[in-house]
Formats: C-alpha cells, structure tokens, sequence
C-alpha cells in the first residue's frame, strides 16, 4: 500500500504522461525560485541547459513575471528556449567566460537567480554573473565534481547559495495549483514505449533531448 503522505494529486490540466514528468525536476526548480527563492515580476533567473530542471525552471520563472537568460553548449537548443520565452541566451561553448556576456545582457548588474547545475567548474562563472545579495541555487553537477570555489568571493557579493536536492510537498502541491490556475505545460522531448528503457537511456545520455524525456505504456 502507497501512504497517502508519499502522493500528490496530478493537475487536472495534464495528461499522465505530461504528470509524471513533474516529480523531482519540476518540484525542484518550483522549490528553488518560489518557495525558497520568492522569485517575482522584473527579477532576472540564469538557467544552465536545457534538461528537465532547467525548463521546468523557465517555465516558473517566466510564469511569475521573471526574465530568463538560458545557457546551452547548442545554438539550436537556445533559440528553442528563446521560442518557450527566454529573454536572452549564451552559448558557454562559444563563450567560455560567459558570465561577461550574462553582464552585458543585463547592464553590469547581473542576475538576481541562479539555477546551477553544472557544479564546481561553472559556479565560478555564475558567481561572477550574480547581481549583489543574489542567489545560487545549486542543483547538479553535469560538469564535473572537479573545481575550486573561493568562499571570500561569496561574501563579497553577499550571494545566498542552497543546495537544493528536490522540493517538498508543500512545494508540491503549491505547484500543481499554480500549473492548473495557469494550464502550464512541461516540455517533453520523446517518448518511449515502456519496453524500450534502454533505448530512453541511450537518448538521455547522448544529450541530444530538450527538455523530458517519457517511458509510456500502451
């Protein structure tokens, strides 16, 4: 038996699969920027990627009157996410140092959110594209484990950084009521058929998908 305090009730404005794309990604990028972060109309959110999380993380800011700058290795990728609503993009393959490009989109202030996912080695670069007393919600770690980071450049910033690992289920449930108040829709990439995990798996890691990727049964 499933206790009642492991569920959520899906929103009513989703099919199943586009439901079952909303534990752990979506709750997690809600939890970072409205729960924990109180993102708001007019703040700026950076978004590394174009995954699950990072989509999830467009999608409420963009709900909640925010700006989103998306980073991406891909130029197809981003114009994809500028067409779901992102103000600006930058590629970080092109731009190494893509926190001077993520200055200059918003006029040496910087951003107000981070939603950081590739670990060590580009928390350096999000640092330097905070605004003062911004925040670092730290997710993943797609770039590696490997890197240094300053503390002292923390405190001078004053930038508040979480270790967010999923939302809560007060987070949940305030998500779901939001996604049906305002007939959000999550981003799938693919679907599989059930049978083919393998096959999911393989396209997860070829870091092709924008966005979720979904196993159905039919």
């Amino acid at each position: 038996m499933l206790d009642e305090q492991a569920a959520v009730l899906a929103p009513r404005n989703l099919s199943d699969v586009e439901a079952a794309t909303l534990p752990c990604a979506a709750v997690t990028a809600w939890h970072a920027l409205v729960t924990l972060g109180a993102v708001k109309a007019g703040d700026t959110v950076l978004v590394q990627g174009t995954g699950g999380v990072a989509l999830f993380a467009l999608l409420f800011a963009k709900a909640n009157g925010a700006r989103v700058i998306v980073t991406s290795s891909s130029d197809e990728k981003l114009r994809r996410a500028q067409a779901l609503g992102a103000f600006a993009s930058v590629n970080y393959r092109q731009n190494p140092e893509w926190a001077d490009a993520v200055l200059d989109l918003t006029d040496g202030r910087g951003v107000d959110h981070v939603i950081e996912l590739g670990g060590p080695r580009s928390f350096e670069q999000s640092l330097k594209a905070s605004a003062r007393c911004g925040q670092i919600n730290v997710i993943g770690y797609l770039g590696g484990k490997d890197g240094t980071i300053n503390p002292l450049d923390i405190f001078r910033k004053q930038v508040q950084v979480r270790g967010i690992p999923v939302g809560s289920r007060e987070s949940f449930e305030a998500m779901v009521r939001a996604i049906e108040a305002l007939d959000l829709k999550p981003v799938i990439d693919r679907t599989f058929n059930w049978t083919e995990v393998a096959a999911a798996i393989h396209h997860l890691e070829s870091g092709a998908h924008f966005g979720k990727v979904a196993l159905v049964h039919e």
